[in-house]
């Protein structure tokens, strides 16, 4: 009966398997652990999961009735589309039309506060920008005068020279 084994007994294994195997999963364990979402990020994705699933819901229901829609309504598009593009195109260079007005209109008027801010000394934005550009113009305007002036009598003493009766 010695030889005879006992099917609810079992042999453990030996310690230093069991040890390994023990530090293996409890590293692995570990490892998964500070790996692991926290509350707010697994909320986070549960919502990104719901609104998305949703937005694809409505993207889908939005095709599928567009699609829909323009299979019923083509055939009337088709036959009053002599009437519908002249007056999608006056209605469109309209718009167009009243729009660049209202653009314009929106420029002309910043640029106006922009001088009337300049003039009174309030300094607006890129006013430095244009007291440079002002000096540069009078320096090069002050040079050409005295480069002319300089060479213009020169000319004028030439113009002696060649004839000194004129």
């Amino acid at each position: 009966m010695s030889d005879v084994r006992n099917p609810t007994i079992h042999q453990r294994p030996s310690s230093r398997l069991n040890n390994s195997n023990i530090n293996s999963s409890n590293s692995l364990l570990r490892r998964l652990q500070t790996h692991a979402p926290n509350s707010s990020q697994l909320i986070g994705f549960l919502t990104l999961l719901v609104s998305g699933s949703i937005l694809l819901l409505l993207i889908g229901l939005t095709v599928t009735a567009t699609i829909l829609g323009l299979i019923f309504f083509a055939p009337l598009l088709i036959l009053s589309s002599p009437i519908w593009v002249p007056i999608g195109t006056i209605l469109f260079i309209a718009v167009a039309g009243f729009l660049s007005v209202c653009g314009f209109g929106v420029a002309v008027l910043a640029g106006l506060s922009w001088m009337y801010r300049y003039f009174n000394g309030m300094h607006p934005p890129g006013s430095n920008r244009f007291d440079y550009a002002r000096s540069r113009i009078y320096d090069t305007a002050s040079h050409v005068k005295d480069y002319a002036r300089e060479y213009g009598g020169y000319l004028q003493s030439k113009v002696k020279d060649a004839a000194p009766g004129a």
